[in-house]
């Protein structure tokens, strides 16, 4: 049971990585970023492609896809949010154009890499692995754990301890005096998008390294559980997105193990109502107030 539980930590960080870039545009911004799952697609592809290509050590390519990430968070604010921001309806219409966004991305995709899966090179994942006891527990899976944390750590220290985390702290209470503050509202709304895609691009590579495939429909498989993590979190909550993730991490290994594959969604989707019945909320969320 142990060695379970230790590997839906190590699914778990992933999922909770994807949902905390989810949900930092949204509880900063109050938009709701349905391109983001088609970053972490994308993210994959871009990852293997630098391996094959230039046979980058897994590292680089970590840091290589964080940029994309960063890069794509930009261009998405500014071609899908950004014209919209002043219209009425400007979140349902953020929310549409984001959607259009990801089918773009994903097309884009099919068209470069054609629509079959790819997989890493042989040599690119770690195969040796530690006993801790009774325990084992890959290299890649001990990359994952770090990884994940270490940029979820580097985020929480961000947010509540520097001027940008302020700043984000300040537009997420008020834009609009935040701007009578003198905040750069502009400049934090595309380093919130940038920072979030590039979480999710990290998540992307993560997970495609732990499965050795990428596939176009990745991102679409793991929107739903990313949006029901940020749901069972408490919605714009970091540590509500970290435990939700892990909570379904480690509900998905452990109805694998103990029922079956096929009842892994099933199992790991009802727990996650059951917490919401509990506490309609969320975990980590209050009523009428947002957290960043």
């Amino acid at each position: 049971m142990l060695q379970q539980l230790l590997n839906g930590l190590f699914l778990g960080s992933i999922y909770a990585l994807f949902a905390i870039g989810f949900t930092l545009v949204f509880g900063i911004l109050d938009r709701l970023n349905l391109a983001h799952p088609s970053v972490f697609a994308a993210s994959a592809f871009v990852g293997i492609w630098m391996t094959e290509a230039f046979d980058l050590p897994l590292w680089l390519v970590l840091i290589a896809v964080f940029a994309f990430g960063a890069i794509m968070g930009l261009l998405i604010e500014r071609i899908a949010f950004r014209p919209l921001r002043e219209r009425p309806d400007a979140h349902f219409a953020g929310l549409i154009s984001s959607i259009a966004m990801a089918g773009m991305i994903v097309a884009l995709l099919q068209a470069v890499f054609g629509p079959n899966t790819r997989r890493f090179p042989v040599g690119t994942i770690p195969e040796d692995a530690l006993e801790f006891g009774d325990l084992t527990a890959s290299w890649l899976q001990i990359i994952i754990l770090a990884v994940s944390l270490g940029l979820m750590i580097a985020l929480s220290i961000l947010v509540q301890r520097s001027s940008l985390g302020r700043s984000m702290r300040a537009v997420a209470e008020n834009p609009t005096a935040a701007r009578v503050l003198g905040v750069n509202v502009e400049g934090v709304t595309a380093t919130t998008f940038a920072i979030s895609t590039a979480l999710g691009a990290v998540a992307g590579v993560l997970f495609a390294l732990n499965v050795n495939s990428a596939q176009l429909g990745m991102g679409s498989a793991i929107e739903l559980k990313g949006l029901a993590v940020i749901i069972v979190g408490g919605m714009g909550s970091l540590s509500g997105s970290l435990v939700g993730g892990l909570i379904l991490g480690i509900a998905e290994v452990f109805a694998i193990q103990y029922i079956g594959s096929s009842w892994r969604d099933l199992i790991a989707f009802a727990l996650l109502f059951v917490i919401l019945l509990v506490r309609p909320e969320g975990l980590f969320g209050k009523r009428k107030v947002r957290e960043v």
